[in-house]
């Protein structure tokens, strides 16, 4: 049967929580920075402070309008609450398991670890830098990558001098590490 001469209630229920694999190694820690960590709970406290309230008075509303079959308003709100919901569980889970690791506090060291700001350099000598942060902080275009990623993988426990080869799409690239710093990631 087509799906459009179906009722809602005949269609398997959106809300059902599927645990999806998660994406850090097994049995590791979800790291990342105060920084992210307070990104993570405002946007859950928000959810849950501000979105979630003034969308169940829309519901609410909509629903006191009478037959719910054709009422958009109500259709469309009950699907964005259980989209708001199933954020809020996500970030409730990323929050209950996260360690915050402040890298401004780590003592200074020439090694990669959680947290560092490195600079390399590659074979033409360009330079960039990268800092290592949580899965939920990666951001390419700010120069954050995540401290799973492929290339963070092979500059962890690097030092300043040394040469790594990171395994590209287009091919082998070879970085030296001109720099590692700890500093406060905003």
């Amino acid at each position: 049967m087509n799906k459009a001469f179906t009722k809602e209630s005949d269609q398997e229920p959106e809300d059902e929580e599927v645990d999806e694999p998660s994406p850090l190694p097994v049995g590791t820690k979800n790291y990342m920075t105060p920084g992210g960590h307070k990104r993570l709970k405002d946007e859950a406290l928000h959810l849950l402070d501000k979105e979630r309230p003034e969308l169940t008075k829309v519901i609410a509303w909509a629903a006191s309008n009478g037959d719910r079959s054709e009422n958009a308003d109500y259709i469309y709100g009950k699907r964005r609450l259980r989209e708001i919901d199933r954020r809020i569980r996500f970030l409730t889970r990323r929050l209950d398991n996260a360690e915050v690791i402040d890298p401004a506090t780590r003592e200074p060291t020439d090694q990669v670890f959680f947290g560092a700001t490195v600079t390399v350099a590659d074979e033409k000598g360009a330079e960039r830098t990268y800092s290592i942060v949580g899965i939920d902080e990666a951001d390419v275009a700010r120069g954050r990558i995540s401290w799973i990623s492929p290339l963070a993988r092979q500059l962890l426990k690097t030092r300043e001098g040394d040469r790594v080869v990171v395994h590209t799409p287009g091919g082998d690239e070879t970085l030296d590490i001109v720099a590692v710093e700890y500093k406060a990631l905003d």
